[in-house]
């Protein structure tokens, strides 16, 4: 009697380091998960999407590092009776790269997101006489060449080298990024400096929709707000002894008080290939702003956003709103 299929095991490792490493299931196995097929259904589906990203931890501090980890899922196929379904394979073992990326909804299911440079914008504005870092991706680039500088990509199949940040020399012009081959031109980053010396220029990072970090600047004027949020009750300042009252002693009282500091911030004139990369803020989950000596968390708390273009608007630039992702009053507990 031929077998028929009726359920599967997934063991799935999330891990940091080398792709062939020993897995310990202590520490590396997350997840065991059993499942039935469904009788009218030819195939077992398992969504791990939202598992894997329970074990993508975002930290940022300037320091620009890759948040990739791998994944190992090994499947065990079991028949109706329980015993291993051998028609094909009783195991097959899968192994992926994990981002905290995301694709649109207009991309389909699963959509590969890019192999190479991992920004949107051909275009990346920086201050001038300012380093920046560009996110490429190790497994489709063999080379980059900044202006007359080639810098060759290499790594040894560890997870943290698979996202790198290039780093772009103050006032550089271009980056061409070239696949595997050292020959094919992917891509061309065209670099503009701008220089704002009635303000100061400060550098947001976010996670974009490739899973890896992009600064971008807001070169025009900040305006800084704060506001408070508190509750009262009526206290009881009477004296037992004498039925008097000490006018010094307030009659209302404050308490659960709290206070956010939020910035509007403005870009500088941008062109028209830069509002993807100011859609991707905005959806941001982890957004970072670097403030003197500290890089601190801020939330884009702007809910709306009017795409310009060069044709309707002339020049194009944006103001967006951010909320210190912390209250005022240290209340970690």
């Amino acid at each position: 009697m031929a077998q028929i299929l009726g359920s599967v095991e997934l063991k799935l490792y999330v891990y940091d380091g080398l792709v062939d490493k020993s897995l310990d299931d202590a520490t590396e196995l997350k997840y065991t998960i059993t499942k039935d097929k469904i009788s009218t259904h030819s195939k077992i589906n398992l969504e791990i999407g939202e598992l894997v990203r329970d074990y993508l931890t975002i930290s940022f501090n300037d320091n620009y590092t890759s948040t990739t980890r791998w994944v190992k899922a090994i499947v065990t196929f079991f028949d109706t009776t329980g015993a291993l379904f051998e028609v094909n394979n009783s195991q097959e073992t899968t192994t992926y790269l994990a981002f905290d990326g995301y694709g649109y909804f207009e991309d389909g299911a699963n959509p590969a997101l890019s192999t190479n440079v991992l920004i949107s914008s051909t275009d990346h504005y920086l201050p001038e006489n300012v380093a920046g870092k560009i996110p490429i991706f190790k497994e489709g680039v063999g080379k980059v060449i900044i202006d007359s500088s080639t810098t060759t990509i290499t790594d040894d199949n560890n997870s943290n080298q698979k996202i790198q940040y290039i780093t772009i020399p103050a006032n550089a012009n271009t980056m061409q990024v070239y696949a595997t081959d050292n020959t094919t031109l992917l891509t061309t980053i065209t670099f503009k400096q701008l220089c704002t010396p009635k303000y100061t220029a400060f550098k947001v990072t976010f996670v974009n929709k490739f899973g890896a970090f992009q600064d971008l600047y807001f070169f025009k004027k900040t305006t800084e707000s704060f506001t408070v949020k508190d509750e009262k009750f009526n206290r009881n300042i009477i004296k037992t002894t004498d039925g008097t009252y000490n006018i010094n002693e307030g009659e209302q009282s404050r308490y659960n008080v709290s206070g956010k500091t939020r910035l509007s911030m403005n870009t500088d004139f941008i062109s028209e290939s830069m509002n993807q990369t100011i859609e991707e803020l905005f959806i941001s989950e982890n957004v970072f702003i670097r403030i003197g000596s500290q890089t601190l968390p801020i939330i884009p708390v702007s809910k709306s956003l009017t795409f310009k273009t060069s044709l309707n608007d002339k020049l194009i630039n944006y103001t967006v709103d951010f909320e210190f992702a912390f209250s005022k009053i240290n209340n970690v507990r």
